[in-house]
């Protein structure tokens, strides 16, 4: 192993584990955008509904566990740190500890799949800015590439969705529509990025797994202006066509997260529900891949294929496997540039 990284960074969004941590967090997830405050008071009141506890950060606990546990069976010996950008554990605390335990050099696995200025590029300004805060002694740090077509990827959401689908008859699991949401973002941003591209390119090469002929990519979690322009379609409008168009079972995967969000408990699981049961359509959610073997086999390949310098980089589908080191203008935020 000839790269000199001694140990694995997990970044992540972050998310409020009580009740008085919802206003902080919120307030540091919309610092700096053009979100109105009533907005933000609608989202908290979301968390509300559930003691004000994203699932966000047990369930990456959950997969450091995990990581941990196959790390131990047959490698790398590297230690993993945890570290957020929106919410404790911060980023910058991270790095200090880090840095206090002698690291030089790590490697970061973001929690995103695709490239997009809120799942790649802002991670990375968030890492730098934590470095910065550090100082000298912080360690450099190298983000694993997006895997959007990693072929262990693509086999752990198709097998989620294949358990989801598993409970309806034959007949019924032929005609449901599947329905594939990701975070909506602003078009501005989307014209920036290959983030609908890769999300497209995921959903096939999983239908084409399964199988399943009908399919939808729709999106979810708007949270800007009504006049801005976001991606579209909506879930729940999307959830309404189906319902004028006769389809009685729906099964949703959201694709575009890779563990349950507080978007997933209230957006999918909460607001998309109800209106299905107002529908008479009968809502099947897949689970997200969470810590499914397959995905953290894929995050040890990753880290695997960084350390030894290999040139083979598995991709599958229209697409070569994406870069290690993003270009300086890539996944730009379509916002103006400030003066």
């Amino acid at each position: 192993m000839s790269l000199p990284y001694d140990a694995l960074l997990l970044v992540s969004f972050g998310g409020p584990e009580k009740m008085d941590d919802v206003l902080p967090f919120l307030e540091n997830v919309l610092r700096g955008k053009p979100v109105p405050r009533e907005r933000m008071l609608e989202v908290a009141h979301h968390y509300e509904q559930f003691q004000g506890v994203s699932p966000l950060n047990a369930q990456n606990r959950e997969l450091i566990a995990a990581l941990q546990q196959r790390f131990a069976q047959d490698g790398p010996e590297l230690p993993i740190y945890f570290g957020n950008r929106n919410w404790h554990p911060l980023l910058a605390d991270t790095l200090r500890r880090m840095a206090d335990d002698g690291v030089r050099q790590a490697l970061a696995f973001v929690t995103s799949a695709y490239s997009s200025y809120s799942g790649c590029r802002q991670y990375r300004e968030n890492i730098a800015a934590a470095q910065a805060e550090v100082g000298e002694s912080a360690p450099a740090i190298d983000k694993i590439r997006v895997f959007y077509n990693h072929p262990l990827f693509i086999e752990a959401v198709a097998d989620r969705i294949s358990v989801a689908m598993s409970p309806l008859p034959e007949d019924r699991r032929a005609k449901a529509a599947l329905v594939f949401t990701a975070h909506s973002i602003p078009m501005a941003m989307a014209s920036n990025c290959r983030y609908v591209e890769q999300l497209t390119e995921t959903c096939r090469l999983t239908v084409e797994r399964l199988g399943h002929e009908r399919w939808h990519l729709v999106y979810q979690s708007r949270s800007g202006p009504p006049s801005q322009p976001w991606l579209e379609p909506d879930v729940c409008d999307h959830l309404r066509a189906l319902a004028e168009q006769g389809v009685r079972d729906v099964v949703m995967s959201p694709v575009g997260f890779l563990s349950d969000h507080m978007e997933i408990l209230f957006d999918l699981d909460t607001e998309a529900r109800e209106l299905c049961e107002t529908l008479q359509v009968n809502l099947i959610r897949a689970a997200t891949v969470g810590t499914h073997p397959k995905y953290v086999e894929m995050i040890r390949e990753l880290i695997l294929e960084r350390l030894s310098n290999s040139p083979t980089r598995r991709a599958i589908g229209e697409f070569p496997a994406n870069h290690d080191v993003c270009p300086e203008d890539c996944c730009l935020s379509g916002r103006p540039a400030k003066l």
